[in-house]
């Protein structure tokens, strides 16, 4: 795919990935749909880069906000052909050291954004995106959706499905839409504020956009990045093994 001159949807575009995902899209000659939730952030990439972004505030825990957005979106942007299903929240929960029913509103919202929302915008998007010469959905995963970490149990949990979803979507695209690739980047430990303070051996926020901008380019249908590479080679070969090493990390 050639990203010069498509107009594409980035969600959690003002930080981490998002951000830098963002930044290279446009220096490939792309213009971005930017989405984000905070105002001052969303205003300040705004004014970075200019004509080349539009920015959308947009709750994605909130399902009427999504469903306005993608009506809205299409009308303003009629060329939109690519939606990079980006943004993402991880809460660390421990069941029997904290009360399961005070954690239920911020483990709601984190299905909504990290399952709910991806869903809701990959298939809203469908009907326009058959309508475009070419087009893609790009999920990003991460090796949690591989093997869960015991720390994360929800966040697991709604990668995990988004990497089930994502696949499914790809057999009904290729069935009845073949021009709509569906892809699923599967995510290594990068360096954001999600994850500051845990964690080793970490890659860059611009070395983990490159791999999803790569994988676009070179058409491939899922693109694990760094380690992850190694995990998918050990949970086929022995996935008792992959549990334990990443149950703790």
């Amino acid at each position: 795919m050639n990203l010069a001159n498509n107009t594409i949807l980035v969600t959690g575009a003002t930080r981490g990935i998002g951000r830098e995902l963002t930044r290279q899209l446009i220096a490939h000659g792309a213009r971005v749909v930017a989405v984000a939730r905070d105002r001052d952030r969303l205003a300040a990439l705004t004014h970075e880069h200019g004509d080349h972004i539009s920015g959308w505030v947009v709750d994605l825990t909130d399902p009427q906000a999504v469903d306005g957005f993608v009506s809205r979106v299409i009308e303003r942007h009629p060329g939109l052909s690519v939606v990079i299903n980006n943004a993402g929240v991880q809460t660390l929960t421990d069941f029997f050291d904290e009360q399961p029913q005070a954690l239920q509103p911020v483990l709601r919202r984190e299905v909504a954004v990290n399952l709910d929302a991806v869903i809701a915008l990959s298939t809203c998007m469908l009907p326009h995106l058959r309508r475009q010469p070419s087009a893609a959905i790009v999920n990003i995963t991460t090796g949690l959706a591989l093997a869960p970490k015991r720390s994360a149990p929800v966040y697991c949990a709604t990668k995990a499905g988004v990497r089930a979803f994502t696949r499914a979507l790809r057999y009904q695209c290729r069935h009845s839409a073949p021009h709509i690739r569906v892809l699923e980047v599967v995510m290594a430990l990068v360096d954001t504020d999600m994850t500051h303070g845990r964690g080793r051996g970490k890659i860059s926020a611009s070395a983990a956009a490159t791999a999803v901008i790569d994988g676009l380019g070179r058409g491939r249908d899922e693109i694990y990045v760094g380690k992850v590479k190694l995990l998918r080679t050990l949970m086929r070969l022995s996935p008792a093994l992959g549990y334990r090493i990443l149950r703790d990390s």
